[in-house]
Parts: C-alpha cells; sequence; structure tokens
C-alpha cells in the first residue's frame, strides 16, 4: 500500500501524485490539513512536518524524489 501524506497547497504534491498516476499506481492520498490524527503519523514516521511525505509499503520518502520513490517501487515488484 502506498500512502500520500499532503495537503492541496502544497505543489511538490501535485507532482507526486502526478509522477504515480503517470506510472498508473494506485495511492491512498491523506489530506494531513484536514486530518490532525494522520499529520500526527505522518510525523511519527518521517520525523518531519513537511509534505509530501510518501510511504511505499514502509520505505519513507520525504519530499518529491522520483529516484528514491522509483528505487522503493522496485523493491516492490
Amino acid at each position: 500500500m502506498i500512502k500520500i501524506y499532503s495537503t492541496p497547497t502544497c505543489p511538490h504534491c501535485v507532482h507526486a501524485k502526478d509522477y504515480l498516476k503517470e506510472k498508473n499506481i494506485e495511492f491512498e492520498y491523506i489530506d494531513v490539513s484536514k486530518d490532525k490524527e494522520a499529520a500526527k503519523e505522518m510525523v511519527e514516521k518521517s520525523g518531519q512536518m513537511g509534505v509530501p511525505v510518501l510511504d511505499i509499503n514502509g520505505t519513507i520518502i520525504v519530499g518529491f524524489d522520483k529516484e528514491a520513490i522509483d528505487k522503493a517501487l522496485e523493491k516492490e515488484a
């Protein structure tokens, strides 16, 4: 399962979601601006307040990093 912790106003979040959509990869979008429990979970996982935070089956990626995303996806294949 892939989760993206994000906010509606974050341009890097949009890029991350678009990148996964281009690769036809399903993900769960979590709006941490509206879900305080999810925001807390995101900080516990990443140690960061910044978004996006991607959780690709336990691999945590902070920010939009194509190389890290591809590497984490390859592990899943």
